[in-house]
């Protein structure tokens, strides 16, 4: 029986189109916590730090159990709890994990070349991003700051879906968003359980970036990087 028509590349997006860096002095958090302490609480940097670090290996926690997404609103809500000694609104919830995301973005950095990269793709096939995130927006911001939210014809994200990689449902949310069966897509990222194992489950063929050879994959399904991938499309379809 004849293998379907190649049509969707279905791309991960931390650690495969853009990496990060919390290097130097850049990254760092004074203006949120400006913001707590704006709203009542009497905590310095340090603790104010520790508490996040708290609230958000907490949820963590939660997440790696059952896949279940969390944002970072409710983050800042357990960090506000803790802090103020009070429940806080969802305006100030928002308000509070919109500003850590804004100052933890700066450590964002877009590769060279990836615009013509993902050009190249988007000439062939159609393209979509599924992400884990933990703010809505985030993703879809960095892609326009990176002028390629053009090539794309959908982005799906974790704390959108409810659920993040390797969570079945997530995969299903793409493939119904692009109207396509897993078998006309392939999906393409830099971790094991969420960008392979996921979604080869999901009945999509996977590529991983594992350019350290750390995982028992096909050769052929290895890249060094996302660089190799439109040379193994064409070679695979």
């Amino acid at each position: 029986m004849p293998r379907p028509e190649l049509t969707h590349v279905l791309l991960d997006f931390f650690g495969t189109l853009v990496g990060f860096s919390a290097s130097g002095t850049e990254l760092s958090y004074h203006a949120t916590h400006a913001l707590v302490r704006s709203l009542g609480a009497d905590a310095d940097y340090p603790d104010f730090l520790q508490a996040w670090a708290d609230e958000s290996a907490r949820l963590d926690q939660r997440s790696a159990a059952d896949d279940s997404e969390y944002s970072m609103a409710e983050v800042a809500a357990a960090v506000l709890r803790r802090l103020l000694g009070r429940a806080p609104s969802a305006d100030e919830a928002a308000a509070v994990g919109g500003s850590f995301v804004r100052e933890w973005s700066r450590g964002v950095r877009y590769p060279p070349g990836i615009g013509d990269l993902v050009a190249g793709l988007a000439g062939r096939y159609r393209l979509a991003v599924v992400s884990n995130t933990n703010q809505a927006g985030l993703v879809q911001g960095h892609l326009a700051a990176m002028g390629i939210d053009g090539y794309l014809d959908a982005v799906i994200t974790s704390v959108e879906v409810g659920w993040r990689k390797p969570h079945p449902a997530i995969y299903a949310a793409a493939l119904d968003r692009l109207e396509i069966s897993p078998a006309s897509a392939v999906f393409a990222g830099d971790t094991y359980e969420a960008d392979y194992a996921g979604p080869v489950a999901a009945g999509l063929t996977a590529f991983l970036i594992d350019p350290a050879r750390r995982h028992d994959i096909p050769a052929a399904r290895r890249l060094e990087s996302l660089a190799d991938l439109p040379g193994r499309l064409r070679a695979w379809s």
